[in-house]
């Protein structure tokens, strides 16, 4: 059954190979049901209902991919996206958290469309491949900025910003923090970062999840010591998980189904929607065809022969994660290590997604797991989206100056989408002044894109 379903042989693999793929896969995104509640929770969601609907949009997601394309990809809500839901809708924009999920199911049913039809390739090809690359990188630095903030590693102070002093007086949330509650944490969340580094050099298997794991180890050793003392009033908790409800998998009510259409008729809403598809799409696409290239998974014109059914298993993902109470469900870049295992089809898929459903029954250990140690998780996935640095031509300034504007927007101004804005416009603007935009052969599209978000800048 599995030979004819999944075509094994054809692609040169065996089930305990695909099997091994799976669960390693899995070993290297299962941070993000730790991140990814961690994060929604500052806009106010249900962290324990966030990681059931993280859970099962990724279960979801996984298996479209399996049966919709037979490739060795795994889908979650994506990190990146779940940072511009959270800090840039919901806190920055002022959106409710409802509303800001009935962005992610519109933008999800837009994708679904376009990866119906040959629409999907005109936007793609509308986007010069330097600007797709500096997306990646301003949303890494964007990342690394926030896993800073939540360890309290940067803090406001006299000079806007700020490094934590351990011996110095230091304010979190309006309240004067003391070494055993921020200050060792900050330690351990930089001691996590250079652990986790580590672990990356040499290449260990799950190397973000057992960083994760170590420095939250380090801190319950700090927490039984007493060099850490939880205090609620500035966010900081007991390190151990609560079992003392069982593991009964979190209610899903307090977000599902919760979408509000009210107050979505505006220009700005529709800048919302279009970063969330612009994000998730070239992510996707990005991410689809760099893993498979390193798998010769391509042809001999360098396409993915099925890409229309994993782009439709990603965009049926978003929608339904959406449903769930959850931001933008893209492919993981990740999946990477499975196919390094030797992954090759949707088998690989089945066997995360099967994993991430046993993960449910686990919450209490997953919702236990503190900022400062899913922080180190944000500032190395910022690492792995800044090295797409590379893929920008800077010998060409034309090109390299309108992505410096993209990839520095996003941390300075804490927004992906004054990132996506600015670097659209200024890519315009500068090669239209120095001659250069017929050179380049910018589409219409583009020309169209530069004009509504300037029409946001000045009227919103």
């Amino acid at each position: 059954m599995l030979e004819k379903v999944f075509r094994l042989k054809e692609n040169g693999t065996n089930a305990r190979t695909e099997i091994i793929a799976g669960i390693t896969t899995f070993m290297t995104m299962a941070y993000i049901l730790a991140v990814n509640p961690s994060v929604l929770a500052d806009a106010g969601m249900d962290q324990g209902a966030v990681f059931t609907a993280t859970a099962l949009a990724a279960l979801i997601g996984t298996l479209l991919m399996a049966f919709c394309a037979n490739y060795p990809f795994a889908l979650a809500p994506g990190m990146g996206l779940n940072a511009y839901f959270a800090y840039t809708v919901v806190l920055g924009m002022g959106y409710r958290w409802e509303v800001a999920l009935t962005a992610v199911f519109i933008e999800g049913i837009i994708f679904i469309v376009l990866s119906l039809t040959n629409v999907r390739e005109a936007i793609f090809n509308a986007i010069p491949q330097n600007l797709k690359a500096a997306v990646s990188v301003g949303i890494g630095l964007f990342i690394a900025f926030i896993g800073l903030q939540n360890a309290k590693i940067v803090i406001g102070g006299s000079t806007l910003l700020q490094l934590f002093s351990v011996e110095g007086y230091n304010e979190v949330n309006g309240v004067e923090a003391s070494f055993q509650d921020a200050g060792i944490t900050v330690l351990l969340a930089v001691i996590g970062i250079l652990i986790t580094g580590f672990l990356v050099i040499k290449n260990v298997k799950g190397n973000i999840l057992w960083g994760i794991l170590i420095t939250w180890i380090l801190g319950i050793i700090c927490q039984f010591t007493g060099l850490y003392v939880p205090n609620p009033e500035l966010g900081f908790y007991g390190l151990l998980p609560d079992f003392s409800s069982g593991l009964s998998i979190p209610s899903l009510s307090p977000i599902f189904a919760k979408l509000e259409f009210s107050g979505i008729f505006s220009l700005e809403f529709l800048v919302v929607i279009f970063a969330f598809l612009f994000v998730d799409m070239f992510d996707t696409i990005g991410t689809l065809i760099g893993v498979s290239s390193k798998a010769n998974m391509l042809d001999e014109n360098g396409r993915l022969t099925n890409i229309r059914g994993a782009l439709l298993a990603d965009a049926i993902a978003t929608t339904a994660g959406a449903v769930l109470g959850t931001s933008t469900t893209t492919t993981f870049v990740e999946s990477a290590s499975g196919v390094s295992e030797g992954g090759r089809t949707g088998l690989t898929a089945v066997t995360t997604a099967v994993l991430f459903g046993l993960a449910l029954f686990l919450s209490p250990i997953f919702l236990a797991i503190p900022s400062f140690a899913t922080a180190p998780a944000l500032v190395v996935v910022g690492f792995y989206m800044l090295t797409n640095v590379v893929n920008i031509d800077f010998n060409d300034v034309s090109e390299a100056l309108p992505c410096y504007i993209c990839i520095g927007a996003m941390p300075f101004f804490y927004s992906i989408s004054e990132g996506i804005s600015m670097g659209v416009i200024s890519y315009v603007v500068l090669n239209v002044m120095t001659g250069k935009a017929k050179e380049k052969k910018i589409s219409l599209l583009m020309y169209v894109l530069a004009v509504l978000f300037v029409l946001k800048y000045l009227f919103l």
